[in-house]
């Protein structure tokens, strides 16, 4: 039975772009990164050190080849925040592309976009 979600794949255009939009921007730390000697090189990113989930960056264009049936895709990512006001103009104070709050039967929720265009949405949930 699984028991939690470990990582999730992002496969990005720009692997040294799409960590400084994480890490510089967003707030997340590297956890940890992998290079096979042989031009696959992969970044762990992750909001804390200890958060259950992280993301692994990969290459789009290097795992189309080596897996073109892949779904290459971005997922749709919902994350959470203790502070969605402060969050919401933090980003837009880094010049980001950011969407209204707006109210959902499930509470408050804005949007936003990487360095590449890919959309994720924040949700305000306290602890």
């Amino acid at each position: 039975m699984i028991s939690k979600i470990g990582q999730i794949m992002l496969y990005v255009q720009n692997q040294a772009e799409a960590v400084n939009f994480w890490t510089e921007i967003m707030g997340f730390s590297v956890i940890s990164k992998e290079d096979n000697g042989q031009g696959m090189k992969w970044f762990e990113i992750a909001p804390t050190k200890d958060a259950e989930t992280s993301f692994i960056l990969h290459d789009k264009e290097l795992i189309a080849k080596m897996e073109p049936k892949l779904n290459l895709g971005t997922p749709s990512l919902m994350f959470f925040t203790e502070n969605l006001d402060q969050l919401h103009g933090d980003l837009l104070n880094k010049k980001i592309t950011v969407g209204d709050i707006v109210d959902i039967p499930s509470g408050r929720v804005f949007n936003f976009a990487d360095s590449e265009d890919n959309y994720f949405a924040v949700m305000e949930k306290g602890k």
